[in-house]
């Protein structure tokens, strides 16, 4: 809803960042543990085949005879117990569970349990490569171990086949199988004390990169919060500037409107202002300025919201809860001021005095437009008296009301005239344009009333879009674009209760939706979009074109009307484009750009 505070949305980067850094310290850990646990293994079964080796070699230098390796005659019994003896001596639980010694065709001359000798084993892959003088070395399941007959007690086997070699040739193969249970614990031990040093590491990381994150994500929340909030502040007393005042004083009357309850308005004006600029320099306006804000901040209600609405001009609104005291308050505000001075080089001491006008919802108008108008009238007739004095309005008159009503848009137009001149005679050549189409299309005069009125309100609602977006020289991003798409919402509820304004409203808020749907805010299409919008939709386009704005230069008249015909059927409504355009291009009194309107800006009742 238009006027409702403007968010900051939470800043994902750093959570984002820190979320990824403990996902990178999970895989670096599990990544090292795997390597670790890699380099371990190779490095123990290196050891292991190394220990094994030098062992087997000592047991077999002392007790194998070349002969005991002839299938034809082989080791005698007596030299069979002893070399059985040697290779039992070299097993134990949970180490070598068992040694064979092999000829190269799978026949066990010799193995630590007894009874195997004599037994032949098809010569597997791994003893086949040991046979060709290569070292084989595996970790298996038992049942794939390999072995002679009988139980090896471990479900999981380290099994190393090494070759024996004489005077450059394989003579025979030892098959050693160890229990890898013990192995395996090794590993698991090696490979959880890493995970576990890895992730108390990156812990102690992640705790202190998490203070620094969350002190740098308050720090650009707190930015990002200030940056939003500047764009709704006044930059020399930090108050509210004159949009974002419009917007509040919108949303207050909208929940004023549904709760049934009052609103007070008060414009505080500070007296001589411009007499206090022109003698004594802009730096003595700014310190009356600050005193006053200052001031204005002190004295009145938690409750009540205030902000520099004019050069010289506050803007206080008071809630319900607040109303009976705004006028004791702003008689405060001035007993106040009277206490207090500027001075200047060397002139005397200067007092500061306000004049301020009060009004009231729903008393004095029911509606923005009708509030600040009676606020400012009012502010008027207290200046205008002498100043130094508070007014608050009368009760308006009745019959008045529709002239009035006709003045309360009078003086919007004017205030968007002081708030940005492109806009304003913008206005009025949207006017111009639309109020052509209109009598071109041969419609009712009561409607080409409406029209022109509409097209000078048009705008009206940019009154409440901040300075430095409607008048930024340049692209405007996707969040400030949203922002300017929200003036016909505000410019509609401005206008809502001017009498006899449907037609008006209608204008105001749907002039920006497009034939194709892709407009804005409801996203209206074809002739869904009523034709008060779609007559001023074609005189903004072209407006927008041939007038010079902050971000571009105006386009030739040639130029924009190929343009408008290029927008048929997709922006604009296609048979009112060529009316205008056929108007434009053959009309001797056709509306061209650049001209100055011959009537007056405001003819009640009269559209010539």
């Amino acid at each position: 809803m238009f006027g409702s505070q403007p968010r900051t949305r939470r800043p994902l980067l750093l959570m984002l960042v820190f979320g990824a850094f403990l996902v990178i310290i999970g895989i670096t850990a599990s990544a090292q543990a795997l390597m670790v646990s890699l380099h371990f293994s190779t490095g123990t079964l290196n050891t292991v085949v190394a220990s094994d080796s030098a062992t087997v070699r000592a047991v077999l230098n002392d007790s194998l005879q070349l002969r005991d390796l002839d299938p034809a005659t082989g080791p005698t019994q007596h030299d069979l117990v002893v070399l059985q003896a040697e290779l039992a001596a070299l097993t134990g639980p949970r180490e070598i569970l068992r040694v064979e010694l092999r000829r190269l065709d799978g026949t066990i001359v010799a193995a630590s349990q007894p009874g195997l000798a004599g037994v032949l084993i098809p010569p597997g892959a791994p003893a086949t490569s040991a046979g060709r003088g290569d070292v084989s070395i595996e970790m298996t399941p038992v049942a794939d171990a390999g072995a002679g007959p009988g139980d090896l007690g471990s479900p999981t086997i380290l099994r190393e086949f090494l070759p024996i070699t004489t005077g450059g040739q394989v003579r025979a193969v030892v098959g050693i199988w160890r229990d890898a249970v013990p192995v395996l614990e090794r590993l698991d031990r090696v490979r959880r004390d890493i995970v576990v040093v890895t992730l108390s590491a990156g812990i102690v990381a992640s705790l202190l990169l998490y203070l620094i994150f969350r002190s740098a994500q308050a720090r650009l929340t707190r930015q990002t919060a200030a940056l939003v909030e500047s764009t709704r502040r006044d930059p020399l007393t930090n108050t509210l500037n004159h949009g974002a005042l419009v917007a509040h004083l919108a949303l207050e009357i909208e929940r004023a409107r549904e709760a049934g309850t009052p609103l007070g308005v008060a414009l505080v004006d500070i007296d001589n202002f411009r007499l206090l600029n022109d003698n004594h320099g802009h730096r003595a306006g700014d310190q009356a300025l600050l005193a006053l804000a200052a001031e204005l901040a002190r004295l009145l209600p938690d409750s009540v919201t205030m902000g520099r609405y004019g050069p010289d001009e506050f803007l206080v609104v008071a809630p319900a809860e607040a109303v009976v005291d705004l006028e004791p308050a702003i008689g405060r505000l001035r007993a106040a001021l009277a206490d207090l001075s500027l001075q200047f080089e060397s002139t005397e001491r200067l007092p500061i005095t306000v004049s301020a006008g009060l009004c009231t919802y729903p008393d004095h108008g029911t509606s923005v437009t009708v509030l600040l108008a009676a606020a400012a009238r009012t502010l008027e007739e207290a200046k205008a008296s002498g100043g130094d004095t508070i007014r608050v309005a009368g009760e308006p008159d009745a019959a008045e009301q529709p002239t009035s009503g006709f003045d309360v848009l009078q003086g919007l137009v004017l205030a968007v005239d002081t708030k940005d001149r492109y806009t304003k005679r913008h206005s009025e050549d949207v006017a111009r344009y639309a109020v052509y189409l209109a009598q071109r299309l041969g419609l009712e005069p009561e409607f080409v009333r409406s029209i022109h009125t509409a097209g000078l309100l048009h705008d009206i609602g940019k009154i409440g879009i901040p300075d430095p977006i409607l008048r930024k020289p340049g692209k405007l991003t996707a969040a400030e674009y949203e922002i300017v798409k929200q003036h016909v919402a505000l410019g509609d509820m401005i206008v809502r209760d001017v009498p006899d304004i449907d037609l008006v409203r209608a204008g105001i808020r749907h002039h920006h939706e497009r034939w194709d749907g892709d407009g804005y805010l409801d996203r209206l299409e074809g002739e869904g979009i009523p034709l008060v919008a779609r007559i001023l939709a074609v005189g903004d386009a072209f407006s927008a074109m041939t007038t010079t704005r902050p971000y571009r230069k105006a386009i030739d008249l040639r130029e924009a009307l190929t343009r408008l015909e290029d927008a048929c059927g997709t922006q604009l409504d296609e048979s009112l484009v060529r009316v205008f355009v056929a108007g434009i291009e053959t009309d001797a009194d056709a509306p061209l750009p650049g001209a100055d309107p011959s009537r007056a800006l405001w003819i009640p009742g009269r559209v010539a």
